[in-house]
């Protein structure tokens, strides 16, 4: 008796946990719209594009720090690259989600973050590993 109920309550709570994985597997409808549209904007070297979704502060990036990284990344996403949902973290009132970049030929994957405050993104990064 004592070992049905346990296996039971194993059962219950492997497929509770599994259903919690599976909901977090996939990013927000906005957060992926948003992460995408900053690749896009860095592939196609567009400033605007880039700024149009963030915040005040974001919005006050200049077009020379936003032209160096496009510099960097524009020929890798160029070349092609496909985008895998990582996660996130909740901070407050801030969401970061995490994205690994694959590219296309022998170039080394790259962790980038986004995040979004109050639905509008406050910060992005390519932090080096």
């Amino acid at each position: 008796m004592k070992t049905t109920f346990l296996r039971l309550a194993f059962l219950a709570a492997a497929l509770f946990g599994s259903a919690a994985i599976a909901s977090a597997a996939e990013p927000s409808k906005e957060n992926a719209a948003m992460s995408s549209k900053l690749f896009t904007a860095l592939e196609k070297g567009d400033f605007e594009m880039f700024v149009a979704d963030g915040d005040t502060a974001w919005k006050g990036l200049k077009k020379p720090q936003f032209d160096g990284l496009a510099a960097q990344m524009g020929p890798k996403l160029k070349a092609g690259y496909a985008v895998t949902y990582l996660g996130e973290l909740k901070r407050g009132t801030a969401v970061t989600t995490l994205w690994k970049l694959d590219f296309k030929g022998n170039a080394d994957d790259m962790l980038a973050t986004m995040t979004v405050k109050e639905g509008k993104v406050n910060g992005f990064g390519l932090p080096r590993l």
